[in-house]
């Protein structure tokens, strides 16, 4: 039995994909092997789904024409699908995409090797052993903004390896940034973009919150988010450009919702799994805990949504990773870095498993829907 098979066997799982029938996407439920329209006046959003109280309830026992098998749907080739073809969208629509950043030691250890590599990959490898050296064990379960971690602070800048992402991994304040613009998201099986201007990137496999207006957590998907290291490593100015590109930001395969079976511990407690499969016959297998991370998922919510920040739409929260590829691809010391072509897959046994295969953005299909079309759309199929 699949990842996805396994997971979608209980659960209340919710997405969206493209409806040829209508020229414009479908809000969908999984139910006994099959995708479920369950669009309507009612929820013509993903985003009217989640601002209800009983979403989970709500989704189990709406009605709606099959709109595909669930099997075939996720078994379809990657890259860009027919447009009059049944396909997987990201799940969400009318929501920002937001993005925690490092959130995990181990990864945050990397954010300080890009930064004093000034993104060049052959420095990375000297570095990387200096400040592990000095950095050590200090920094496993260590909790971000704790008296602990204030000492280790200034114990960090007595040896002079201080850095803006040991701040933000170790302070008081999450770094929190803006991911993707809203509907600009891919899903799964799609391609997903790097910026042709990079040589140096990476996957990064993440658990993606569901947050209602309310700052509610209402259910969680899988995501990938795209990384330029090299573009970041230059300049954490550079961080819009490094992270917001066409097709750079990957969320699905579908949204679980939060029920009796499924709850914020689980996300606790995730293991997510990373393979990429290159067409030169390379092969890497990372994973990430979530049980590693060093913010709570309700904390790093706080530091988003509050009386300083609304979110009318909601917002889809990626919270960071504790991969940090540093296996070496081509030349010795230089590390991972993407080529053209590889298959991403990333899983989790409650979630599923997201697909995506790596093209530059500029070869990827255009973002060419967005909100005023999917109004237009709504309203043309009298759903507004």
């Amino acid at each position: 039995m699949s990842t996805n098979q396994k997971a979608f066997a209980t659960g209340v799982f919710v997405g969206r994909v493209w409806n040829p029938a209508v020229a414009g996407p479908s809000v969908v439920v999984v139910r006994d092997g099959n995708v479920i329209d369950i669009t309507s006046k009612t929820v013509p959003t993903m985003r009217d789904l989640l601002e209800r109280e009983d979403a989970a309830a709500y989704a189990a026992s709406a009605e709606g024409p099959v709109l595909a098998d669930l099997e075939g749907l996720l078994a379809r080739g990657v890259g860009t699908p027919e447009a009059n073809s049944v396909h997987l969208l990201a799940p969400n629509d009318l929501q920002a995409v937001k993005a925690c950043g490092v959130t995990f030691a181990r990864s945050m250890i990397e954010r300080v090797i890009e930064e004093r590599a000034a993104g060049n990959p052959d420095a990375a490898q000297k570095i990387r052993e200096k400040v592990s050296a000095v950095i050590g064990e200090s920094l496993r379960d260590l909790k971000a903004g704790s008296p602990a971690a204030l000492k280790v602070k200034e114990a960090l800048i007595e040896e002079g390896v201080w850095s803006q992402y040991l701040e933000v991994g170790i302070g008081p304040d999450a770094e929190v940034f803006s991911k993707a613009q809203v509907l600009s998201s891919v899903g799964h099986a799609a391609d997903v973009g790097l910026h042709p201007i990079s040589k140096w990137n990476n996957p990064e496999p993440e658990i993606v919150l569901a947050v209602n207006s309310r700052g509610v957590v209402q259910g969680a998907a899988l995501g990938n988010d795209v990384n330029l290291r090299d573009v970041e490593g230059r300049s954490a100015l550079l961080l819009g450009k490094a992270k917001d590109n066409n097709a750079s930001c990957s969320i699905g395969p579908f949204i679980r919702l939060f029920d009796a079976t499924y709850t914020i511990d689980d996300v606790r407690n995730a293991e997510l799994t990373l393979r990429v499969e290159g067409e030169d016959g390379f092969v890497l297998d990372g994973r990430s805990s979530m049980k590693e991370i060093s913010r709570d998922p309700l904390d790093l919510v706080g530091q988003t949504i509050g009386r300083h920040h609304q979110y009318p739409d909601g917002f889809m929260l990626f919270m960071g990773t504790l991969f940090a590829p540093t296996e070496d691809r081509d030349a010795p010391g230089q590390g991972f870095t993407h080529k053209i072509g590889d298959i991403v897959t990333i899983a989790n046994d409650r979630l599923g498993a997201l697909t995506n295969r790596v093209r530059l953005s500029t070869e990827c299909a255009p973002w060419t829907f967005g909100a005023s079309h999917l109004m237009r759309n709504l309203a043309a199929r009298q759903l507004l």
